[in-house]
Parts: structure tokens; sequence; C-alpha cells
């Protein structure tokens, strides 16, 4: 593609979104629950760290790892697998997630949803 490869900037998209899921992941572990958003043992609704800019921190993450590998690559077929990730994601794991989560927490959830953004 014209313009790519961007190793420098393709770097810094891969290792700089590893912050989110990495926090993401402290904040469950801090809380002692699930990471796993439909496990019926979760003990809690984590809204800090991440969790207040962004209800899907982990997967926002690996959008913006699999952009930065395409733009470190500069191959257009690569630019597919943002793509494919995203809509797979928001089409179809988060619905389900949401859903599972909205009958573990209730309101709780709702209010959640109503302060904070899916993606961004």
């Amino acid at each position: 593609m014209p313009g790519f490869p961007l190793p420098p900037l393709g770097i810094a998209l891969v290792t700089v979104p590893w912050i989110l899921p990495v926090w993401a992941i402290i904040m469950f572990r801090r809380a002692d629950t699930e990471i796993n958003p439909t496990s019926p043992t979760n003990r809690e609704l984590i809204t800090l760290g991440p969790y207040r800019f962004t209800r899907n921190p982990m997967y926002l993450g690996l959008v913006i790892v699999t952009l930065g590998i395409a733009v470190w690559v500069g191959a257009w077929p690569m630019f597919l697998a943002p793509i494919a990730i995203f809509v797979t994601a928001n089409w179809v794991h988060i619905p389900y997630e949401e859903a599972t989560m909205r009958r573990q927490f209730g309101a709780t959830y709702d209010g959640y949803v109503g302060r904070v953004r899916r993606w961004v």
C-alpha cells in the first residue's frame, strides 16, 4: 500500500495497547472476581481502571494491536484482521456478554452502560 509500512507507528500500536488488557486483568484480580464476563461466579461488576473509559478494554486493545500489526507490515490484506475482530466482537461476543451481565448485575449494569460507552 502507498505510504506503508510504517514500522515506528506499527510498533507503537502493537506495544502500547497492551496497557488496557493488563490493567483490566489487574482490576479483576484486585476484586477477586472472574475475568470471564459470562461466568456465574462473578462477584463484582468492575467499573474502575480502564472500565471508566470503555466497557471493553480487552477487545479494544486487541483491535488496536491487530491494527498496529497491519500498519507495521503494510500489506492491505492485514487491515482485514482488525476489521474482522471489531465486527465479531461488536456484533457477536459483546452483545452476548452484555446480556449475561445485565441478567447478573441488573440495574447496576444498566447504570454503568448509561455512563460508559462500549468502545471509547
